[in-house]
């Protein structure tokens, strides 16, 4: 077993949600017995669990998406500030473990809600969907979520800012004179949460490419084929 796989068994990131029996509903557009809907629905459902195992791995969120962007892309310009507190490589690596940390618990609080979502919304144009891009269910489910990852992240993310078992945080935070703690939260969380809708992408997009690959017959049924239709 993988850790991926460990990782995966561990998580409760899709509200209990345990297989394609709790995601499958009736759906009226089909081909061959297979359901759009029900398709539209696992394909969701398997991108999310993907993407969330991976950003809440060890050292997944920076690898993947935020580590790239840099410190500086959430307290803005300041140079000065950061020079004296980023004195060696080792302390910034700390310091961007800590970072990640809160991202990772981000990405669990935020994996519920992308649940719920993916069971409740109505998919009127499943076939639409099926035939659209390699991320086509991804947009439109975060098109039917809103802001609502972000609006629920803000809060959490800017408690554990100020209360980080991490002295490092708030050591920085302290150091930051004259900066909204506030915006830096909603910054932080902004790029959280385009992160996760990046990667459920990325997985959608792999599984459309090769469907075969998640021995999924649904899934299998439906866009291994889809190209016929």
């Amino acid at each position: 077993m993988t850790v991926l796989d460990k990782r995966m068994g561990r998580r409760t990131l899709l509200g209990g949600m345990a297989g394609a029996s709790v995601l499958a509903l009736p759906g009226c557009t089909t081909m061959g017995g297979f359901s759009f809907v029900d398709a539209i629905r696992e394909l969701l459902y398997l991108s999310s669990t993907r993407a969330f195992a991976r950003l809440t791995s060890e050292g997944g969120y920076w690898d993947e998406g935020v580590g790239q962007l840099g410190l500086d892309g959430f307290l803005g310009n300041r140079g000065n500030i950061l020079a004296s507190i980023l004195t060696s490589a080792l302390f910034r690596d700390r310091l961007e473990d800590a970072f990640a940390g809160i991202a990772a618990d981000a990405s669990d609080r935020a994996a519920p809600m992308v649940a719920d979502a993916v069971r409740v919304i109505g998919i009127d144009n499943a076939l639409a969907l099926v035939r659209g891009g390699p991320t086509a269910a991804t947009e439109f489910l975060r098109g039917n979520m809103g802001n609502a990852l972000v609006e629920a992240m803000v809060p959490e993310v800017g408690q554990a800012m100020r209360v980080a078992r991490e002295p490092l945080v708030g050591q920085l935070l302290g150091q930051l004179t004259g900066v909204d703690v506030a915006n830096v939260t909603n910054t932080f969380s902004n790029t959280v949460n385009n992160v996760i809708w990046q990667e459920i992408g990325v997985e959608e997009a792999a599984i459309r490419r090769d469907p075969r690959s998640t021995n999924n017959p649904l899934l299998i049924g439906v866009f291994a084929g889809s190209d016929l239709l």
